[in-house]
């Protein structure tokens, strides 16, 4: 047995549906909570983002 062989971790096999799935999911899935309250506390951050010329 070499050294490199006893620092190396067993393979694992990785299936896609278990974790993750390409593609976009429902807005109401991911973000929306109809119940959330909003609280004095909250903060609302708007951005503009202005097309930079290629």
């Amino acid at each position: 047995m070499s050294c490199r062989e006893g620092l190396m971790s067993p393979q694992t096999e990785t299936k896609a549906s278990v974790g993750f799935k390409a593609g976009v999911k429902d807005y109401k899935l991911t973000y929306y909570t109809p119940e959330y309250e909003v609280k004095d506390s909250d903060i609302l951050a708007a951005f503009r983002v202005t097309p930079q010329p290629e």
